[in-house]
């Protein structure tokens, strides 16, 4: 697809420049969400409406679109392709104040005929963390909550464990009690120690007892139970429109698959999940058959690709 021809309208270059420029995606990704968006675009024109005009654009736009999918025989995961092409883009404009909220939010993917896997795809993990914008401490809770088992990793059990002094933001750094009372510590993202800091000067809604140590409170004003916790991942999955809830393990999964992909060596991962042996680790693993090809290709002394 040659983005010239198209003549794409400008919010949409501006968009693929950035996950060329900023985001360094493939050619081949940046043509498809391109195809994506440009398909949306053809759809918004018989509305009178478009993606450079975004602020016309509502959650009742991106419904009409998927029943117009639906209605030309689209495969309910090429549906849930687009949409997830729709959510990034945006994303991105709500990111630069192009819009005040994001009309796919609350939109659901359309239900898969085979159960979801255990993990979740970038796009949709970074609409989980980022799926409620409410200022409320509840959210502020949740989103930080959801920052720590998505950014770091953690185990649901031990980040319901954390206390307030656990959590060093010197160093951005997390002390975690993992199993068999074995301690590490967990590096946090910018984004995680941002909404962990923004929920802590909210924290005393829930108890204004400064003996209170836990640093995840429940609304009884006591230590979040894990139970609560994966309510919680539940709730931010249905606001983020996510086709399946996902569970607090699913995000930690979500780290490690994110990890490995992302080039981070498998000791390294095991070392920010706490697992005492590298096996452990390896169930993590989701590398495809053109994945593994594509390392073995470029690692391998005797690949007769080199």
């Amino acid at each position: 697809m040659s983005l010239i021809e198209e003549n794409l309208p400008e919010e949409i270059q501006f968009f693929l420049a950035y996950l060329d420029i900023e985001k360094g995606y493939s050619q081949a990704t940046i043509s498809a969400y391109g195809t994506d968006l440009l398909q949306f675009e053809n759809f918004l024109k018989r509305e009178s409406k478009s993606c450079d005009r975004p602020l016309e654009i509502m959650r009742s736009d991106i419904h009409s679109f998927l029943v117009s999918l639906h209605h030309l025989d689209q495969s309910k995961s090429s549906m849930a392709r687009k949409l997830s092409s729709l959510r990034s883009f945006f994303r991105f404009l709500l990111k630069n104040r192009k819009i005040k909220s994001n009309p796919c939010q609350g939109v659901r993917n359309p239900k898969q005929d085979k159960p979801q896997p255990e993990f979740l795809n970038v796009d949709q993990a970074l609409s989980l963390v980022d799926s409620s914008s409410e200022p409320s401490p509840r959210s502020l809770r949740d989103l930080a909550l959801a920052e720590l088992l998505y950014g770091s990793g953690l185990r649901v059990s031990e980040a319901v464990n954390l206390d307030l002094d656990d959590v060093d933001q010197g160093q951005k750094l997390v002390r975690v009690m993992g199993k068999g009372r074995k301690e590490r510590l967990s590096p946090l993202t910018k984004p995680g120690l941002e909404r962990i800091k923004q929920y802590m000067f909210q924290r005393s809604a829930f108890n204004p007892d400064l003996r209170e140590k836990a640093l995840f409170l429940g609304l009884r004003g006591k230590r979040l139970n894990r139970r609560e916790a994966s309510r919680i991942i539940d709730r931010l999955s249905r606001i983020a429109g996510l086709p399946e809830s996902i569970s607090p393990h699913g995000l930690r999964h979500s780290f490690a698959t994110h990890m490995l992909q992302g080039g981070a060596d498998l000791r390294s991962v095991q070392e920010l999940l706490g697992h005492s042996r590298v096996s452990t680790t390896q169930r993590y693993t989701h590398l495809n058959l053109d994945e593994v090809t594509r390392i073995y290709d470029q690692a391998h002394p005797k690949s007769q690709k080199k």
